[in-house]
């Protein structure tokens, strides 16, 4: 399933928290790269990612560090 990030709306998000999170549930998506997609969600750009295991998991990290998802397939 792919879900598309739209924004952050922590008012201090943690970016290694964030970062923490997409490589935890994204398929093939290291530190390093999660990191990036990091930097690029906090710049107000839209990042997608793919998820396969455990996705009510993931909604509710999501949720947790107000990030506005949308779910695309």
């Amino acid at each position: 399933m792919t879900i598309k990030l739209l924004h952050c709306d922590a008012i201090r998000p943690d970016r290694r928290a964030i970062a923490r999170t997409l490589e935890d549930i994204a398929d093939d998506l290291d530190g390093n790269l999660a990191a990036e997609y990091t930097d690029i969600l906090l710049a107000g750009s839209p990042v997608e990612v793919e998820v396969s295991f455990n996705q009510s998991s993931a909604y509710r990290a999501l949720r947790k560090l107000d990030i506005e998802y949308e779910i695309l397939e």
